[in-house]
C-alpha cells in the first residue's frame, strides 16, 4: 500500500498531498471510492483538523472505527500526532508520515484486497 501512496505523493502529474496520497493508496488496494481525493485537498501541510498530520487524518477517515488505535500507534512510532510537531522535530519528513499511515492501515486491516 505504501508504494501506491509514494507513487503519487508530490509527484507529477497529480502532485497529491499527504492526506490525498494515503486516500489514493486506500482506494487502490481496497476498491473503496466513497471518499473523493478532492475532499482531502485542503488537509495537507498541517491543515487537517486540530493540526493533525494529514496522512494520519486520511487514515482515520477511511477507518473511523479504528481511529483511536491508529492515532495511538502513529504517536508511538513517530512521537506526535501533529504536523507542526512532526516537522519541527526534523526527524520525520512528510513522506515518513505517509508511509507510517499506510502501514498502520495495513496492520489494522490485514491484507487489503479490492473486490473483483
Amino acid at each position: 500500500m505504501k508504494e501506491h501512496a509514494l507513487k503519487v505523493f508530490r509527484q507529477p502529474p497529480e502532485r497529491l498531498n499527504c492526506a490525498q496520497s494515503v486516500l489514493h493508496a486506500w482506494r487502490e488496494v481496497s476498491g473503496d471510492t466513497s471518499i473523493a481525493l478532492a475532499d482531502l485537498k485542503l488537509f495537507g501541510g498541517g491543515r487537517a483538523p486540530d493540526g493533525l498530520c494529514g496522512a494520519l487524518h486520511a487514515a482515520c477517515m477511511v477507518a473511523p472505527d479504528r481511529a483511536e488505535a491508529l492515532k495511538q500507534n502513529f504517536a508511538a512510532r513517530l512521537g506526535s500526532l501533529y504536523c507542526k510537531e512532526l516537522r519541527a522535530a526534523k526527524v520525520h519528513a512528510c513522506e515518513t508520515c505517509v508511509v507510517q499511515a499506510t502501514e498502520l492501515l495495513e496492520l489494522h486491516f490485514g491484507q487489503i484486497r479490492a473486490e473483483p
